[in-house]
């Protein structure tokens, strides 16, 4: 498919889009963990929770970006960075809705979040992700990250991987 059809631009991280993007994000890789691991969907008390929990303000400006892609005009995903030193950003939100991916937008965003994070000095971008989130971890390494020691200790963190921006 045609990259014309994609856009892609920073975004406030708490505007109606990114919030019904971040909404789409969390439902998808909540509903996923739960129904691997429990057999069912989020609660949805609990998701509300933790929608509200994670406002991602560390993608504002001065030391984080949000990003949308947009195909044909509609909003289509969002990849974040933020600096966790100055010389590392971390690679956040990285989502197409399901409808576009195989599109070509996943590859992207990424190349986007990556031109960010070297506008904000970082010369290595890092990011953690699941296990059962494969696709996620297929397309990282064809992009050239390289799975690494854990750099974090968040709580659903199985994978870590990084790449040098040059």
């Amino acid at each position: 498919m045609s990259s014309m059809m994609w856009t892609v631009g920073p975004e406030p991280y708490d505007s109606s889009v990114a919030a019904a993007l971040w909404r789409a994000y969390y439902t998808e890789v909540s509903d996923r963990w739960y129904e691997l691991h429990e057999g069912r969907s989020t609660d949805p008390d609990e998701l509300e929770r933790e929608i509200a929990a994670d406002t991602g303000a560390c993608l504002a400006p001065p030391g984080g970006v949000l990003l949308v892609a947009r195909y044909g005009g509609e909003p289509a995903g969002t990849a974040g960075v933020h600096l966790t030193d100055p010389a590392t950003a971390e690679l956040k939100r990285v989502f197409l809705r399901k409808e576009l991916r195989g599109r070509g937008g996943a590859s992207l965003l990424v190349a986007a979040a990556e031109d960010a994070a070297r506008a904000l000095g970082a010369r290595r971008i890092v990011l953690d992700t699941r296990h059962d989130l494969v696709e996620a971890r297929a397309l990282y390494t064809r992009l050239g990250y390289l799975e690494t020691e854990p750099h974090n200790d968040q709580a659903y963190a199985e994978h870590w991987f990084s790449k040098r921006l040059a």
